[in-house]
């Protein structure tokens, strides 16, 4: 069995589990240069996944799969979206009210790509939801940046006021998110005899793992999209009054189910779907889905997993964010540009990498399970993972510009171009996203 206390000091010491050799390359970074080392905040969170990968082969007396770490393929994963193509074209990923935006005195950045979350932002600057673009714009201009962000926080919108490291540092919220190790496993008292309803393989270790996952964007559906590509089965349920973004289910989709369903009006459905489920996955706020009634003791013994932007604790635990929000208030968009002008990472790296060590986390707590049977949660959150990235050495201030990924990792269906998996054993996911929406409430008769 392995002590929960090493596996906290895995993810927590360096990021980087030891034992996955890295491919040789002349500089296996150059496509996530960067100020801040997003290639070791890369590579590490893969290597926390592809061993837990191996621990669980070992709990389940398989033989472990020697992992290795190609850079090109992680580089490639982790900016996909410089990879996605459909038909033949680049997909626009932001609006046009998500981004940096000067303010009476400073900048904000907001995050509007989802049609509710402009009607808010527009909302927060007093705007109706019809304003044009020009008008929210010099709207932002006259009001002062800490306004535009206790405003927003208000009324659910999503925006922040851009922060220098320091400025961020004294802040209540940077001190809770910094607390505690970058993956929290921690048992609850429910407990259930494991059961498999199929037989694991060396290369499918996670067969007979049922996933619920309720999660959008990036960082939740990377973890899922990982338990998926280990063989999990994977059901991601969205609301149908919220629509996803199109490019975003295509990008993390692969191989996994989708399905419709309205948790306000039909929780009988998603407890049947819950009481076989071995994982369940959550990117909603902390505590929403408590409030509207979820239960967990519904199935005893079951890994529930959690991904938030800031954190459970603090002024800010019930905030919405995304990765470029966390980037503007954490001080890493001055760090990556100046206080001017700021600048962004080279990837959504916060978002990925939080995928990669929430699906390490997960499969930890299956394997703890494997010996007791209890139930654990399991969090991770996107400032933690700053606050790793911030507080790291080996800064490279004068860097050259990213180069883009290569083609070579891209993997080529009908009229789209996706990112081949990170795991380098892995040519392709068992297949690409599915129609949204389009399968059953309810878990197969038998896989795919």
């Amino acid at each position: 069995m392995i002590a929960h206390a090493r596996l906290l000091h895995d993810y927590e010491a360096g990021i980087g589990v030891p034992g996955s050799p890295i491919d040789p390359a002349p500089d296996p970074g150059s496509n996530l240069a960067a100020t801040l080392p997003v290639w070791d905040l890369a590579a590490g969170s893969v290597a926390a996944l592809t061993a837990a990968a191996n621990r669980h082969r070992q709990a389940n007396r398989l033989a472990p799969v020697p992992h290795r770490i190609d850079p090109m393929r992680i580089n490639a994963a982790f900016r996909s979206d410089q990879l996605l193509r459909v038909d033949g074209r680049q997909v626009p990923m932001f609006g046009d009210l998500s981004g940096f935006f000067p303010t009476f005195d400073g900048w904000v950045r907001t995050h509007a790509n989802y049609p509710h979350h402009r009607v808010r932002l527009l909302a927060a600057l007093g705007l109706p939801p019809e304003a044009p673009l020009d008008l929210a714009v010099a709207m932002l201009a006259m009001t002062r940046a800490a306004d535009i962000e206790e405003n927003a926080a208000a009324v659910g919108a999503v925006a922040v006021r851009v922060r220098t490291e320091d400025e961020w540092a004294v802040e209540p919220q940077a001190q809770a998110a910094a607390a505690g190790p970058l993956v929290a496993i921690e048992p609850r008292a429910d407990r259930a005899a494991p059961r498999y309803r199929s037989d694991p393989t060396p290369f499918q270790p996670l067969r007979g793992v049922r996933v619920l996952d309720l999660t959008r964007v990036i960082a939740g559906p990377v973890a899922t999209r990982s338990l998926a590509l280990l063989g999990a089965e994977v059901l991601r349920i969205d609301p149908p009054q919220l629509p996803e973004i199109p490019w975003q289910f295509l990008d993390t989709g692969q191989g996994k189910r989708s399905t419709l369903l309205d948790l306000r009006a039909e929780w009988a459905v998603f407890d049947e779907l819950l009481s076989t489920a071995d994982v369940l996955v959550t990117g909603y706020r902390p505590g929403a889905l408590e409030q509207a009634g979820l239960n967990t003791q519904v199935r005893p013994g079951l890994v529930h997993a959690r991904i938030s932007a800031w954190g459970e604790s603090g002024p800010w635990g019930e905030r919405r964010g995304f990765d470029s929000i966390v980037q503007a208030a954490t001080g890493i968009a001055i760090t990556e540009g100046a206080p001017s002008v700021p600048g962004a990472l080279p990837a959504q790296a916060l978002d990925h990498a939080s995928g990669y060590l929430l699906a390490a986390g997960i499969i930890d707590a299956l394997v703890a399970r494997v010996f007791d049977g209890i139930g654990r949660d399991v969090r991770v959150s996107l400032a933690r993972t700053a606050s790793w990235l911030l507080t790291a050495p080996d800064r490279t201030p004068s860097h050259p510009n990213p180069a883009l990924p290569s083609p070579a990792a891209a993997v080529y269906r009908d009229n789209t171009i996706t990112a081949a998996p990170a795991l380098a054993e892995y040519p392709d996911y068992l297949w690409a996203a599915p129609e949204y929406g389009g399968d059953e409430a309810a878990w197969p008769v038998y896989s795919r």
